[in-house]
């Protein structure tokens, strides 16, 4: 397995989890998702969902990743995924997309934490220790350090697995996904990216 690609999928699980960047380097990181307008020199001008339009310094040794589709049956008893899902009324975990990552990728950003989706909005990257096949989808159970949590996985989730990207795919119209911190003269610095590729665009 190449450096190239161990760096990207390592990159993936990162980018999942703002919370273990921040205990490690002491800074508090920010998403930024949006199109992207122009990538020139090291500078990425992106356009995020929320309206305005933001310049990202992209370093030399910044990997970049994408994803490629994947099937929920990927999801075995044993596989280490990560997992954005809503919180209904009842308590109950539902997906809005899962991650199933490559055994490179195990461990990394594990655990289950407060995300940007919303007020109700959770990130859970874990190991499968069992799961229930129903008439709409999976009920996947979870073990984490610390813990563990039921997620279900509706069928008509995306379902991704991810793989390395280069700085090319970097276009203009190009959808992203950014962890960043602030840098200077309110130009963020780029922590992990991820770039639509092949018409699949990052879904957390």
């Amino acid at each position: 397995m190449s450096f190239h690609y161990k760096l990207g999928v390592l990159c993936a699980a990162m980018a999942l989890s703002s919370v273990s960047f921040a205990q490690t380097h002491d800074v508090k990181p920010e998403r930024i998702r949006g199109d992207i307008v122009s990538f020139k020199g090291d500078l990425l001008t992106v356009h995020r969902k929320s309206g305005d339009t933001v310049a990202i310094h992209v370093q030399p040794n910044i990997g970049v990743s994408a994803f490629k589709p994947a099937r929920l049956a990927d999801a075995r008893v044993g596989s280490y995924v990560g997992t954005p899902a809503l919180t209904g009324s009842d308590g109950k975990l539902t997906a809005t997309s899962l991650i199933v990552f490559p055994e490179a990728a195990r461990g990394t950003a594990e655990g289950h934490f407060a995300y940007d989706f919303g007020p109700n909005s959770t990130m859970t990257n874990a190991n499968v220790v069992s799961m229930v096949t129903g008439a709409t989808g999976q009920e996947l159970h979870l073990s984490y350090k610390g813990g563990s949590s039921t997620v279900t996985v509706p069928k008509n989730v995306p379902v991704v697995t991810p793989v390395p990207a280069s700085k090319t795919d970097l276009m203009a119209g190009k959808k992203m996904f950014a962890v960043v911190t602030a840098g200077a003269k309110g130009v963020y610095e780029a922590q992990v990216l991820f770039v639509e590729k092949d018409g699949m665009a990052p879904q957390f």
